[in-house]
């Protein structure tokens, strides 16, 4: 599937590599457990617990928007299952 001209993997890739670079450490110590959507054509970003309601303000500021999101802190978005992580 492609998306204005990126492969999905190419999504990923470029949204991880701007979380790494110029993101994680701004939000990870304040803002572990939510969402952040990033606009990989002009590196913009945007935080909420509600992925949609980020995703949503990213797209008011551009519409053409190709975006990537993630959990803050976590390895995956979403977890399927009612299992617990014990620490």
């Amino acid at each position: 599937m492609a998306y204005a001209g990126y492969t999905a993997e190419e999504v990923a890739r470029r949204g991880k590599e701007i979380y790494e670079r110029r993101i994680r450490r701004d939000v990870e110590g304040e803002h572990r457990g939510e969402f952040v959507v990033v606009d990989i054509t002009t590196g913009s970003y945007e935080l909420d617990a509600d992925d949609l309601a980020a995703s949503d303000r990213a797209l008011a500021k551009n519409p053409d928007a190709v975006l990537y999101g993630l959990r803050i802190g976590d390895r995956a978005a979403y977890r399927i299952g009612g299992v617990a992580e014990l620490a």
